[in-house]
């Protein structure tokens, strides 16, 4: 919390990180590099979405 002046700030930025944070958090070991890439898009698509929603 050292970055954060106001501890309001820091609860926001704590309950918006780990719903987007899971978004790209694949587990690596299970799948193939084909497929990785694959979610990994799909992922970015995913936010584009929604930071084009938060924008309007």
């Amino acid at each position: 919390m050292k970055r954060f002046k106001l501890p309001r700030r820091f609860q926001r930025f704590v309950s918006i990180h780990d719903p987007i944070a899971n978004l790209f958090r694949v587990p690596r070991h299970d799948i193939a590099s084909a497929h990785h890439r694959e979610l990994r898009d799909i992922a970015m698509q995913i936010w584009r979405d929604i930071a084009r929603l938060q924008a309007a």
